[in-house]
């Protein structure tokens, strides 16, 4: 018997978790990749140093940032021009951005950074090797930069509402890791003691822009009215994050590392388990409360033109006022945890029960945060062609039955096709009976193709009862990633996201906000079904206060004197 009081936690069945509508209800956590890398920086107290800041009146040149670990250092460059009107874009098939930037491990000699001037504003066309560990880009946010300059410039504060409404001064546009162009791939950081959690060095990459973004904006202003410019208000500083456009590129991840993202689902899903096993006390009771009453403002700040998502928020906030009228009318009992999850689960929308489990994360750091370092998994699937085909056939009508449940005679479940676009090499969904290219589809219908498997292997298996996977695969070779998948993912609690992405009614951006939630993105806003654009960092500690007692509560972000 283990001696861990967590040895075995009740968790959620799958059924209920890996439904994409719920993965696309997700709210950022403890366990993000955003938090831990915050706590990780804070705790081991780095230092991040400016050490080139040769930028001209108009905000373009080179910034360098010198960052020292307890085991290593790092140089972020970071490389701002002039963008032409014209040239400005989010998507991915752009080839000028407002800023572009690296984070390089060791030291950047002068031979290297010309070398990085000349390739890291070219980003997918340019030269890279593995010094190179993030490649990024970003745009300025048009609303929010001007009107701060020239609020700066004046001597005054810019109003809080505008970051309320966009919380960024910039926005990534992609941020590249695991060996992307030649960079650094994720195998290099394994053994790498600041960067070893998936994601990780992106993170901490995309925090450095926040850094750069606000002593780029104070340079300018200085610039602009030497006599009356002003820095921005340090409890601003804070509530300014770095903005995120995705859009289908995203997508595939979740679908082609279901190891991967069975890892961080099951993570979740035992600090909720710890979580509910605990017996609830006024402080902490008190501090659920605290919580609710600043997500129900981060929420009612956050604006978008997307109606589903407007109406999702709207019920949200409706389920959060009902969920705090019942929780204030119960006694503080061992059980209040579990029950209040239970009361969501029957009286509340989907929104309102996955932003009450993040919530109920934030209780007990102790029980929760240590599982943020278990984020990673050796990926890869053996295929066991000795498998007599009568067990392979039961593992199926076992762990699938999700999957076969599909009716694929009806045109409306294989409605879309993914594809990879010549340009750009990115993913892309079409229509099957309006779009070329369902010749080239990519292999993301996994519901289909386990359907397909199965009624392949029991026609087999009915001539040949007594044969092996191998001698199926011989007769059947196109099967082989199929099985190679299903038999991986027997032993995985979760993983497979329990949808049929072909189905007409399928929304991508369920997809993209899952992984986004981990990352640690708030501020959701829809820009169509297939992209969307977030906040991340946004109240997140300064560069400046690195080492200074931290309480790691900063989720949630809200604007400045907001509550009043």
């Amino acid at each position: 018997m283990s001696d861990s009081p967590f040895a075995a936690p009740t968790l959620r069945p799958a059924s209920q978790v890996m439904d994409l509508a719920r993965l696309g209800s997700h709210f950022q956590s403890p366990l993000s990749f955003v938090r831990s890398s915050m706590r990780r920086m804070m705790n081991q107290q780095w230092r991040i140093q400016r050490s080139r800041f040769d930028l001209d009146d108009e905000g373009f040149g080179t910034v360098i940032y010198r960052i020292d670990t307890p085991t290593a250092h790092y140089h972020c460059v970071i490389l701002s021009a002039y963008l032409p009107p014209e040239k400005r874009s989010d998507r991915v098939i752009a080839d000028q951005w407002d800023v572009c930037f690296v984070l390089v491990a060791g030291d950047v000699d002068e031979a290297q950074l010309r070398d990085l001037q000349h390739n890291v504003p070219l980003q997918e066309a340019g030269r890279f090797d593995a010094r190179v560990l993030v490649l990024s880009r970003a745009n300025r946010s048009l609303r929010n930069f001007e009107r701060f300059l020239v609020a700066l410039a004046e001597g005054n504060q810019p109003d809080p509402r505008q970051l309320a409404d966009v919380g960024y001064l910039y926005r990534t546009t992609a941020v590249y890791g695991n060996g992307k162009f030649g960079i650094a791939d994720f195998g290099c950081l394994q053994d790498n003691a600041d960067f070893n959690q998936p994601f990780s060095a992106q993170m901490f990459t995309v925090y450095l822009l926040r850094h750069f973004s606000i002593e780029q904006i104070e340079h300018m202003a200085k610039v602009r009215n030497p006599q009356r410019a002003t820095k921005l208000d340090v409890n601003l500083q804070r509530y300014l994050g770095v903005g995120n456009a995705t859009g289908l590129g995203m997508a595939p991840f979740l679908l082609n590392h279901p190891q991967l993202i069975d890892q961080w689902i099951l993570a979740r899903e035992t600090a909720l388990a710890r979580v509910l096993t605990q017996p609830a006390d006024p402080v902490r009771l008190q501090r659920l409360h605290e919580l609710l009453h600043r997500a129900h403002l981060h929420v009612q700040q956050t604006q978008t033109e997307d109606f589903r998502q407007h109406e999702q928020d709207r019920q949200t906030l409706a389920d959060l006022t009902t969920l705090a009228t019942w929780l204030n009318c119960q006694p503080c009992s061992d059980d209040l945890w579990s029950r209040l999850l239970a009361w969501s689960e029957a009286h509340a929308s989907i929104g309102c029960q996955e932003l009450l489990v993040s919530l109920l994360l934030e209780l007990y750091p102790e029980h929760v945060t240590p599982l943020a370092e278990q984020m990673g998994v050796v990926e890869g699937w053996r295929l066991d062609a000795q498998m007599p085909l009568a067990q392979l056939c039961e593992l199926i009508e076992h762990h699938y039955a999700w999957a076969l449940a599909y009716d694929f005679s009806n045109a409306d479940a294989e409605h879309f096709f993914w594809y990879r676009s010549a340009e750009k090499e990115e993913p892309r969904l079409g229509m099957r009976t309006e779009e070329p290219g369902a010749d080239k589809e990519m292999q993301l219908g996994i519901a289909r193709n386990i359907q397909r498997c199965h009624c392949a292997l029991l026609d087999h298996l009915g001539a040949h009862p007594d044969e092996l996977t191998a001698h199926f695969l011989i007769a059947h070779p196109a099967f082989k990633g199929t099985i190679r998948r299903l038999q991986g993912m027997a032993e995985c609690a979760y993983g497979e996201i329990r949808a049929n992405l072909l189905a007409r009614d399928m929304l991508p951006i369920h997809l993209l906000r899952c992984k986004l939630a981990f990352f640690g993105a708030g501020k959701f806003d829809p820009k169509s079904s297939r992209w969307v654009r977030i906040t991340l960092f946004q109240g997140a500690p300064l560069v400046g206060e690195i080492g200074q007692p931290f309480a790691d509560d900063w989720n949630f972000a809200v604007m400045p004197n907001g509550d009043q």
